[in-house]
């Protein structure tokens, strides 16, 4: 592995919201991007190894409680996307 030397590139990912708000809440509190954070954790599913220390993991339930994150591992491959309401029309404008 002496070359690490890699490519980027950007990807429009959609995930749950608390999820993504642990994450990055996560990935503030080690001073990374969300994007390193994610390599990290993908990188060592791909090893079969797990991606937090003990210490990471508290700081994570915290940040579950904090983000009324109630989601665990068994819920993955069963998240179904709520109908999102149509958008709300704008009021009328009444003529002065």
């Amino acid at each position: 592995m002496a070359n690490l030397t890699i490519q980027r590139v950007q990807t429009g990912v959609r995930m749950e919201k608390r999820i993504l708000k642990v994450l990055k809440a996560f990935a503030e509190l080690k001073d990374m991007t969300l994007g390193d954070l994610l390599e990290g954790i993908v990188l060592h599913a791909f090893d079969g190894t797990a991606p937090f220390s003990e210490t990471s993991l508290r700081s994570i339930r915290e940040f579950k409680k904090i983000y009324s994150l109630d989601l665990d591992s068994s819920a993955s491959h069963q998240l179904k996307e709520a109908k999102s309401a149509p958008p709300k029309a704008a009021p009328p404008r009444g003529r002065k």
